[in-house]
């Protein structure tokens, strides 16, 4: 009963799946053929049951030498292992001399990031890239007073721009709403509009 079954399950897919199945079938019988005390997946075997992974959605069904697990983790080991080699670095080589100006830079003007050395160095003549220079700079933990004296230099850095607005309300017969405009940070109080 249940090969008859099977047939008809067979019978109703289509080729490509059934070949798919017959080829992941056969795969796994050579890998138990091997004359191993235990048989292995070779990195040739493990690459076939990530690339059936992609192109088979019922790869599953046919898999026994391995858990399906095993085989998304060499996918994402894989994937991982593609993105460690390309971001190593297959560009051309930077000098020494480039990253003591970059660190010469960051050293005599604290305030400047990787973007404003960037732009500085391009106009120096000197062709790298911005990554290149945030990778280069030496990374300095924020210290506890660090944020104050941002937020302060910030507020110097802008004064002119900056209109505080202060809304209040006067406890009268009439309760009127007074709003009181602030033009700089010394908080003189330019005009007192009540409505």
């Amino acid at each position: 009963m249940l090969t008859l079954f099977a047939y008809l399950r067979a019978f109703l897919r289509t080729r490509h799946d059934l070949g798919l199945e017959i080829l992941a079938l056969r795969q796994q019988v050579a890998v138990l053929k091997r004359r191993h005390p235990r048989s292995r997946l070779n990195s040739a075997d493990r690459m076939f049951w990530i690339m059936l992974r992609r192109i088979w959605p019922r790869w599953m069904e046919a898999l026994v030498v391995v858990k399906p697990e095993t085989v998304v983790g060499w996918h994402r080991a894989g994937f991982r292992l593609y993105w460690r080699l390309r971001s190593r670095g297959g560009g051309r080589k930077i000098g020494a001399d480039v990253f003591d100006v970059v660190r010469r830079m960051a050293r005599e003007n604290p305030s400047w990031g990787a973007p404003r050395i960037h732009g500085e160095l391009l106009k120096l003549g000197f062709d790298i890239s911005e990554r290149t220079v945030s990778r280069s700079l030496v990374r300095r933990l924020p210290r506890p007073g660090d944020a104050a004296k941002n937020w302060l230099a910030f507020l110097r850095n802008h004064r002119e721009a900056i209109a505080a607005i202060d809304f209040f309300t006067v406890p009268t017969v009439t309760s009127a709403c007074c709003a009181a405009s602030l033009r700089s940070i010394t908080e003189s109080a330019r005009s007192c509009t009540s409505t």
